[in-house]
């Protein structure tokens, strides 16, 4: 089962970090929800950092959080690795991309809701 942090992620369901959570469940993803007030989401543990989650590299993480937020986790999800780093809109500022790519990762600028919805 492939593996996602959904960073941002959210217990309210008009948000874009729940429906991602869901989506991507549904999708058959493994959810690793990132709040850092930690607790539940959809029955979910959530974890505080990325750092804290039981996965040793992601198949997947996206981002719903603002640029200058995922801009300080850049260097944690360059750490824990990935081999898809999504920038959904709102994430997805320039200077996010530039240090992404600085850092090895290649972001893809896209919903990773809509991705995840065309393999239903």
């Amino acid at each position: 089962m492939p593996t996602v942090a959904i960073v941002g992620a959210s217990s309210d369901p008009t948000k874009f970090g729940h429906k991602s959570l869901v989506a991507h469940r549904d999708c058959g993803y493994d959810v690793y929800p990132i709040n850092p007030k930690g607790g539940q989401i959809e029955g979910l543990k959530a974890y505080r950092a990325l750092a804290e989650a039981p996965v040793e590299r992601f198949d997947r993480v996206s981002l719903y959080v603002p640029p200058a937020v995922g801009l300080g986790l850049l260097d944690e999800i360059a750490a824990k690795g990935c081999d898809e780093l999504w920038l959904n809109p709102g994430a997805d500022a320039p200077e996010v991309v530039a240090k992404a790519r600085e850092l090895g990762l290649e972001p893809i600028v896209a919903c990773s809701i809509v991705d995840c919805r065309k393999s239903l």
